[in-house]
């Protein structure tokens, strides 16, 4: 089967694609096979500082945009998204792996997200005070400026958008740092915002040496706010960056969501959820499932099920429409599974399917099973974020809660019980941003995103979305 042509990458600065011409080049990857697909341009300083220039000046055209019009012009990006599905879908499977369906999906839900901005973009309410004297005494709410984004390589397309779409409803503009995997994606759906009709200047996409680019980005004084995700360790580096310039910071970061089921649901419906959320992206989502604690009179019928749920999964070339799991995104991410799957078994978790890799090219990883998992083990302290589930058993409902909260993370949680009691008493125990209760569907565009303690600070999506990138102003006027 051969893939597709890959468009060559490049930068995206006042709408004009920068080529290498010179530039250091970054080789980007087919997980599927290993092979250099293409080599992606890596901005300089001078093409930084050209992109902050040109943010600083068209945010104070595109900030004195009505809303309204803001959001007409968001909307038919989401359009143009639509429109562009297979385009993009193509670019994300060839640059990330997941399966084409998938990219298609991510897509859908890109374009969703894009419109729920579109609309927050005139609901960004301010209030009158009542005051005893003459005059008026207002709060407001007003952009508070070029924004520097940083995303990571497991939603090439979904993550960009998100972060562009609310910089822009807010008034604000934007320089994005996408992942140098996975570079096309980002790049078709930034054109897709221009297209639209933003100014040009508004929305430029760069990509480099994240440190040197990161760096570059937050020292300069134009840049107002800094949006990330990614791991906690790099997040915490940004957040010291930005805190030299008291600037503003979103993070979401790493999550390690406990999943906590009891003995009384359905266990056939819960492990076919369970197995479908978990092996979504190869398991490469902050906020998929992965300390399965079920209870021990389930705990073995939950282990074969699921067993049986990741052996039958048809892993392959995401280009493939027989696929069902795709590779791995990179290496690194092979030398992760290896590494945690082999302590996992050192320190007594049984092995039941899966724990390698498999085939002769590419980023393949089995989905794998690992039961009765001590706490101790690297794989119950570590995000896997990889398609390897890891069960541990319990008794006793106080116990579970603790060790569900026993992490720094606080991302995402799920819990499952058919007693609406516990079931309510679980929501509210569990230390974490986002919490699915009987449902592992954990966010929707109208929903806030972000987590607790370790797993960042600062909320994107929803009503709560927003205001991040709005400062509140109270003028007193007599």
């Amino acid at each position: 089967m051969s893939a597709p042509a890959y468009e060559q990458p490049y930068l995206l600065i006042n709408g004009e694609r920068v080529g290498r011409d010179g530039r250091d080049g970054l080789p980007v990857r087919n997980p599927s096979t290993g092979e250099v697909l293409a080599e992606l341009p890596v901005a300089t300083p001078s093409d930084l500082d050209r992109a902050i220039e040109l943010a600083g000046g068209a945010f104070r055209t595109w900030s004195a945009v009505p809303p309204v019009e803001r959001g007409k012009v968001l909307k038919r990006a989401a359009e143009l998204m639509r429109e562009r599905i297979e385009s993009i879908a193509t670019a994300i499977t060839l640059d990330e792996g997941k399966p084409l369906f998938e990219a298609r999906w991510e897509v859908s839900w890109t374009a969703d997200v894009v419109d729920w901005q579109a609309e927050e973009a005139r609901r960004s309410y301010g209030r009158v005070l009542p005051v005893s004297t003459k005059g008026r005494a207002l709060v407001v709410k007003e952009p508070v400026g070029p924004v520097a984004a940083f995303t990571p390589w497991n939603l090439p397309a979904f993550l960009p958008a998100r972060k562009i779409a609310t910089a822009l409803a807010a008034g604000c503009t934007c320089i994005i740092k996408p992942a140098e995997e996975t570079p096309l994606g980002a790049l078709k759906i930034a054109e897709c915002f221009l297209d639209a009709g933003i100014p040009r200047a508004a929305l430029a996409v760069v990509f480099g040496e994240p440190s040197m680019i990161s760096t570059h980005l937050i020292n300069s004084p134009v840049i107002r706010k800094i949006s990330f995700t990614g791991s906690t360790r790099v997040g915490t580096h940004l957040a010291e960056l930005s805190a030299r310039h008291v600037k503003r910071m979103t993070m979401e970061l790493g999550g390690h969501a406990p999943t906590v089921i009891f003995d009384d649901v359905d266990l056939d419906k819960v492990v076919a959820e369970a197995a479908a959320y978990k092996f979504m992206n190869a398991g490469q989502i902050c906020i998929a499932p992965t300390r399965f604690y079920v209870h021990e009179s389930v705990h073995d019928k939950f282990v074969k099920n699921i067993s049986e749920a990741a052996r039958s999964l048809v892993v392959g070339d995401g280009m493939d429409s027989a696929t069902q799991m795709g590779p791995l995104a990179n290496s690194r991410r092979m030398d992760a599974m290896e590494r945690l799957i082999d302590d996992a078994t050192r320190q007594g978790a049984d092995l039941i399917v899966g724990g390698s890799r498999t085939g002769n090219h590419g980023y393949f990883w089995q989905p794998t099973v690992l039961a009765n998992v001590p706490e101790s083990a690297a794989i119950m302290n570590e995000e896997p974020f990889g398609p390897v589930i890891v069960t541990s058993p319990f008794v006793d409902e106080d116990d579970v809660i603790a060790r569900s909260n026993r992490l720094g993370y606080g991302l995402a949680a799920f819990a499952f019980s058919g007693a609406s009691d516990r079931a309510n008493r679980l929501g509210s125990a569990i230390e974490a941003g986002m919490v699915g209760v009987n449902t592992f569907a954990a966010t929707m565009p109208e929903a806030p995103f972000g987590g607790v303690k370790d797993s960042g600070y600062g909320l994107e999506g929803g009503t709560e979305g927003i205001d991040a990138y709005l400062t509140t102003k109270f003028i007193h006027q007599l």
